[in-house]
């Protein structure tokens, strides 16, 4: 039984406090690789937010390079030695980091930062002036637009086109001190969007109308953007996807690699989806310190919300002992979390509560240091991100 597994392995510890389950994320992480089909997967590090197990990730066959959510951390990670292949996932405008790219000649090596203007360029040679290359990556829009006025899809990119990506590859090519490398594409719309949303069926049949129809336009526009760029560059890599689109995105021709994080740690957004499920392997114990009545336990702490919508599939959720749920009308808070259910009559005060949360690496901003657990014991203790004193928004 997992729980029994888990409590034994951290019976000396005072919670609240995070744990990665190595069974369960080493079982996500082959899942991953035989998802992905023999593409390399690049590790999306905001989704971990823990150095070692972002290095435990790319130890493993069919993982390579980091997927970085800024600059600064790209930099720590070069310095750290993580990685030699780090790309920035999102324009920067941070010219205290960019300045440090400058100067650093094995960063400049290691580092791809993600433009999709000119402006983009400005700021850069506005920030640092004279410069060597700068590696850079175009991101390309690949939201599905199936009317005049109507976007589905994260708002990322201003290059939806490949009339528009050529012209930017072009541009980019002709500046002085930047070397384009790479495209990058994020169907979010897919990747990160469950198929099967638990007690939603007519939200269900939505998000898989949409599916449907958008992964086949973006498979071929994107072709046809990377057919376009390399007449201009040659690239190194095509990125795309992420958890949620792995075998989309993997059979799309022009794609040299895919992105994962998310399925490394289970979160409960990944619930829904059909085509796969990942182990819970990201949890954090809370302790039950009240007993309002004989159906309801209160935990102390627990309200680690999840950034997106402000709905509530972003709330924590209790996970062990099953049966248990949060109130409507108060859900997980700042100093206490209530809960509900059955098995809530058998809990006593210094009991533990198992729960998840609704996103991947956001829980560690909350702790300084996650437990990884093998078995019914500790392997040893790391430093989340935090805990390594370094804050990266």
């Amino acid at each position: 039984m997992r729980r029994n597994r888990l409590d034994a392995a951290t019976k000396d510890l005072d919670p609240p406090f995070a744990i990665v389950d190595l069974d369960a994320f080493d079982h996500n992480a082959a899942d991953l690789a035989r998802r992905a089909a023999g593409h390399p997967i690049r590790v999306a590090s905001k989704s971990i937010r823990v150095r070692d197990l972002v290095s435990r990730a790319l130890e493993r066959p069919g993982y390579q390079g980091v997927m970085c959510y800024s600059l600064a951390e790209a930099l720590w990670l070069s310095e750290q030695n993580v990685s030699e292949d780090l790309l920035v996932a999102y324009p920067t405008a941070d010219r205290a980091s960019l300045q440090k790219l400058a100067a650093n000649e094995t960063a400049r090596q290691r580092v791809t930062i993600m433009v999709d203007s000119t402006e983009h360029l400005d700021f850069v040679d506005a920030a640092i002036g004279p410069h060597s290359d700068i590696r850079v990556c175009l991101e390309l829009d690949v939201s599905w637009r199936p009317l005049p006025g109507v976007h589905i899809g994260p708002r990322r990119s201003s290059i939806h086109t490949p009339q528009q990506a050529k012209a930017l590859a072009a541009k980019i090519a002709q500046r002085r001190g930047f070397k384009l490398v790479g495209v990058m594409a994020y169907e979010g719309q897919i990747a990160g969007l469950g198929d099967n949303p638990p007690g939603q069926p007519l939200r269900a049949l939505g998000i898989r109308f949409i599916q449907a129809r958008s992964g086949p336009e973006l498979i071929h526009r994107r072709t046809a953007v990377v057919s376009a760029v390399r007449q201009v560059v040659d690239l190194e890599f095509v990125n795309g996807g992420g958890t949620g689109s792995l075998e989309l995105t993997g059979s799309d021709p022009s794609v040299t690699e895919l992105a994962a994080g998310s399925g490394l740690f289970g979160p409960t957004l990944f619930d829904g989806y059909q085509a796969f499920k990942p182990e819970p392997a990201a949890l954090f114990a809370l302790s039950v310190v009240r007993k309002p009545n004989k159906h309801t336990a209160t935990l102390f702490a627990g309200g680690y919300i999840a950034s997106g919508t402000p709905t509530p599939d972003r709330q924590p959720s209790p996970y062990l002992p099953e049966g248990l749920k949060t109130l409507g009308l108060e859900g997980a808070g700042e100093v206490q979390t209530p809960v509900t259910g059955k098995a809530a009559e058998h809990l006593r005060i210094g009991d533990r509560v198992w729960m998840r949360h609704a996103k991947a690496g956001e829980l560690f901003e909350r702790f300084d240091e996650v437990h990884l657990v093998h078995g019914d014991r500790i392997e040893r203790t790391v430093p989340t991100y935090r805990g390594e004193r370094r804050n990266f928004g």
